[in-house]
């Protein structure tokens, strides 16, 4: 069948150093703006100063302390400073997690009612607050897409929502802030980017060359970071991490293509209940849903294996390939390895995903609940 799709990614991108200062072209000088950051690390890599500096002649508030995964209790507080403040403008200033809480800050301020209704499905984005965007950390696009998660941390939830509204008006993708980040750091970008890659590719036979060669080119190029990790404090390297996160996540490649993010839906439990980074949420969960659907998956994994890691017709050592990358950062693929886990994972995240409607997930909705309850037992080798 041959593609039908509508693409649409009205951010502007502005990559390269120096180019925090191209913040000024995108925001009206009467408007009144929210910096929103996280737990003060732009204030040790010289990002916050620039930020001010280009801000200098406009009138502007901020707002710190977005964690990691962002918390909707937190957010709810920059919702309310928002309103207070009659502010026109939200400026996302770190990673996914600021920029993904960014885009809840903006939704909310122009919503009179509680913005979690956003989370659980139970309303829809009509409007939103212009945003921009000044990427600290790249792994999940989120500078230029329209989608966000945020966390419940009362409920042990961590939802997702996505809304044409929400897309930054700009991004500003500077590599050189990426000096001072930490290996934990850019191995979870990383794998964030070639799990969300996988998530648009690893699923269907389509009649697109340029999809499948996009995807596998970045599939490529974030194996070939990976084989040359110690090259990963290298300006070249910072600057092809952030371009190839960028590009995984900013709409193109599952444009018109069957999509899964299965592993996503299993990952966002583990998170939400245990604490377990992201990315590594989808590390240990990957592997063991392609061991799991690989017939479903077998011609896209063989495609996968011959154009990205040189592996033909042996689709489990493609699937091996891609624990041995993740463990090649420093990114273990054994959920036992994780102390926080306790030995009721199942029992815990099994009703959790029925709770949140994921009984029939993938790019097929075959994922049942019995399936997801494999994985995890598999995950923990």
């Amino acid at each position: 069948m041959s593609l039908i799709y509508d693409y649409s990614n009205p951010t502007a991108i502005h990559f390269g150093k120096g180019q925090i200062a191209s913040i000024v072209k995108h925001i009206n000088k009467d408007n009144k703006i929210l910096v929103v950051y996280g737990g003060g690390s732009i204030k040790k890599n010289g990002v916050y100063d620039e930020v001010s500096k280009a801000l200098n002649d406009f009138d502007w508030i901020e707002f710190s302390g977005v964690e990691a995964n962002p918390s909707y209790e937190t957010l709810s507080k920059a919702v309310e400073l928002a309103k207070k403040e009659k502010v026109d403008f939200i400026l996302g200033v770190g990673g996914g997690s600021v920029i993904d809480g960014s885009k809840y800050i903006a939704a909310a301020a122009l919503y009179d009612e509680d913005g979690w209704a956003f989370l659980d499905g139970s309303a829809i984005i009509e409007k939103a607050l212009p945003l921009g965007a000044v990427l600290t950390l790249p792994a999940t696009g989120s500078e230029s897409n329209g989608n966000a998660v945020v966390s419940k941390k009362s409920t042990n939830e961590k939802r997702f929502f996505g809304s044409p509204f929400v897309y930054p008006k700009f991004a500003v993708l500077d590599p050189s802030v990426m000096s001072t980040l930490s290996d934990r750091q850019l191995a979870n970008g990383l794998v964030d980017a070639f799990v969300h890659t996988c998530e648009q590719y690893l699923t269907c036979p389509n009649t697109s060359l340029l999809h499948d060669g996009y995807a596998q080119t970045i599939l490529k190029g974030l194996f070939t970071l990976a084989n040359t990790w110690d090259n990963r404090k290298d300006p070249i390297w910072e600057e092809n991490l952030m371009l190839l996160a960028n590009q995984a996540l900013n709409g193109f490649i599952g444009s018109g293509v069957a999509q899964d993010w299965a592993t996503h839906m299993i990952g966002h439990e583990l998170t939400a209940f245990y604490g377990v980074d992201h990315a590594q949420s989808l590390a240990v969960v990957q592997p063991s849903l392609l061991r799991v659907m690989i017939e479903q998956k077998s011609e896209k994994i063989a495609q996968m294996g011959e154009n990205v890691f040189g592996i033909k017709n042996d689709n489990e050592a493609v699937i091996v390939a891609i624990e041995k990358m993740y463990q090649s950062v420093g990114v273990t693929t054994n959920l036992n390895d994780y102390e926080s886990v306790d030995d009721k994972v199942i029992e815990t995240i099994i009703p959790s995903l029925k709770a949140h409607g994921m009984t029939a997930i993938g790019e097929n909705q075959n994922i049942t609940l019995d399936i997801c309850e494999k994985i995890l037992k598999m995950a923990m080798k």
